[in-house]
């Protein structure tokens, strides 16, 4: 029975940043699911309603047989925390795979993990409690609208919430497809995990997906298969 990959998208944008990503891999004969988890992150505790809406969304499209996790961006964090809601459910979680993500910091904040001043220059355009929707913090970047109008007002909150602290011991891969996330790549790699690296950017998951499918399956394989 095939392995099925489950696409979680960042909790700043929406199932669209994905999308062709699970086209691309239906073209290869893999499977994927996409769920929609935006309704959970407009209201704090964000990270304990985002854990249980993809609780509440798995349990109605949880497909029989293996999965594997493939986090992109901000996704990265919560895999493990994913994985333990899949396997509480019966699932069968064979493999985690993070996409251009980062890495988990088990009991820390987002905060805790950067400088200072990056969180302050946040604090500061987020008066009203929410931060800019994440396409107006690139305005140098042009976002496909379809992906620019899903992506939430997510509360500043969510960058101060300690991350969930689940271990997960069961065998990761990386794949890489901008350098800002070129240290978490060489993380992924001294960890010993099965890697990728696309000379691509952020949101190639949407513009480039045949190699990064091409990528994702070959990591997805390397750790799952």
């Amino acid at each position: 029975m095939p392995i099925t990959a489950v696409l979680v998208h960042s909790p700043f944008l929406g199932p669209a940043s994905l999308r062709p990503l699970a086209d691309a891999l239906a073209a290869l004969g893999h499977p994927a699911v996409l769920p929609d988890l935006r309704p959970s992150v407009v209201t704090p505790p964000v990270h304990q309603r985002l854990i249980g809406a993809f609780a509440d969304v798995m349990s109605d499209a949880l497909p029989l047989g293996p999965v594997a996790l493939v986090g992109h961006s901000g996704a990265g964090p919560l895999l493990p925390a994913f994985a333990e809601e899949i396997d509480d459910a019966g699932g069968q979680v064979r493999g985690l795979v993070y996409l251009d993500a980062g890495l988990p910091t088990p009991g820390r904040s987002w905060r805790d993990t950067v400088p200072a001043e990056l969180y302050a220059r946040f604090r500061s355009v987020s008066p009203d409690g929410l931060l800019p929707r994440w396409p107006d913090w690139f305005p140098e970047i042009t976002v496909d609208p379809a992906i620019a109008e899903e992506a939430p007002e997510v509360p500043i909150a969510f960058l101060k919430e300690p991350r969930p602290s689940v271990d997960w011991e069961g065998p990761s891969g990386y794949v890489l497809l901008s350098p800002a996330y070129a240290d978490d790549l060489a993380d992924a790699r001294a960890r010993g995990w099965p890697t990728r690296a696309l000379d691509l950017h952020h949101l190639a998951a949407a513009t480039d997906p045949e190699p990064t499918a091409a990528a994702v399956l070959e990591v997805l394989l390397a750790t799952a298969g």
